[in-house]
């Protein structure tokens, strides 16, 4: 599929998840922002914007590595994300480092240790992801840490400008159908709270998969 152009239906179906997975919160104060590591800097960006607008005192990076972004980030998710929000003003005295999470679950769970270990109260988390995570994170978030407040919060662009961003279009659409998928089997394995999936998102995602936008859909194997 790589470098060939979708057909109206495709950008169609894809346009509907992508609304899907985003929520749409208005962005406000929190106790402290979370950025999710993942293969897009975006995250990291938006979240230091964020923060050097006084939206929360306290930034936590969290996320290891995993095999789309150990060549990218070699030492790690949460590490490089620091680093860079340090080079666009954010003092490293605010940021605190999660290394550790290889999944969303333990994202949250661990940077929910990390804010304890120091002493941080929360009451409200400003969650920040990818676009296309915004749903998911949320769902996990409140599984994992259902106590604290949520806002989730992503880089503030349209479909094609995140396309651009990227840089592959085939990419981005496996991304939006995977997580589509985590969204819709994980409350069955404990892993998040179900959501509700309108039928025409799930059409959408079954058209998409027989197109072949399969990339990054869970193997059987790993679906308990």
């Amino acid at each position: 599929m790589t470098g060939q152009r979708l057909t109206e239906e495709q950008r169609a179906d894809a346009l509907s998840i992508w609304g899907y997975h985003q929520l749409g919160h208005e962005v406000r104060s929190c106790s402290v922002g979370v950025g999710l590591g993942s293969h897009d800097l975006g995250v990291a960006a938006y979240a230091s914007e964020l923060y050097l607008a006084g939206l929360f005192p306290v930034l936590v990076f969290t996320g290891g590595n995993s095999p789309s972004t150990v060549s990218r980030f070699p030492r790690g998710e949460a590490v490089e994300y620091a680093e860079h929000a340090v080079r666009l003003g954010v003092p490293e005295s605010a940021i605190l480092v999660e290394p550790l999470a290889g999944n969303t679950g333990q994202n949250i769970e661990f940077s929910r240790g990390v804010l304890a270990e120091v002493g941080v109260e929360v009451d409200s988390l400003l969650l920040i992801s990818k676009p296309y995570m915004e749903r998911r994170a949320f769902a996990t978030a409140r599984k994992v840490w259902p106590e604290v407040e949520l806002v989730c919060a992503s880089e503030p662009l349209s479909f094609d400008e995140y396309v651009r961003s990227i840089g592959d279009e085939k990419l981005v659409i496996d991304m939006l159908v995977g997580d589509l998928q985590r969204v819709v089997e994980y409350p069955a394995l404990g892993f998040s709270v179900a959501q509700d999936v309108p039928d025409e998102v799930r059409a959408a995602c079954r058209r998409l998969v027989t197109g072949g936008f399969d990339g990054h859909l869970v193997p059987s194997s790993e679906r308990g």
